[in-house]
């Protein structure tokens, strides 16, 4: 029994890290394994963009054709280092772009050129 009970616990415990550790990546600081100086890693902002009163965020490794313009999506400003002044990258504009077959509702690809668009999935 106290075998099983010992098992359960670590298995809750790893999930619990993994848990934790997805949706946030850390970026190499100065220190070794990606420390700030300080003892604190920083984390990386998320591509997220807000078109329409919506959220996208990227979609890697699928394919897709790139419609007509639909207007202009913004990429919320992003404060990922602690020792930058607040709001470091500011709010910014992209273009927004229909992806053939789909509700804009549900994606839309955004970027400077049709060509150079990529996917965005509502979220």
């Amino acid at each position: 029994m106290r075998t099983t009970l010992r098992s359960g616990r670590r298995l809750l415990m790893a999930a619990l890290l993994l848990g934790t550790a997805v949706g946030c990546t850390e970026t190499g600081g100065a220190e070794p394994g990606g420390a700030e100086p300080g003892g604190a890693a920083e984390a990386s902002c998320a591509y997220v963009v807000t078109y329409g009163n919506r959220s996208y965020q990227d979609v890697a490794n699928t394919d897709f054709t790139v419609g007509k313009k639909l207007g202009t999506a913004t990429i919320p400003a992003c404060d990922d280092t602690p020792n930058d002044p607040p709001d470091a990258i500011g709010e910014q504009r992209i273009t927004a772009y229909a992806v053939e077959g789909t509700d804009p509702a549900a994606a839309i690809a955004v970027g400077d050129t049709p060509a150079g668009a990529i996917l965005m999935k509502a979220h």
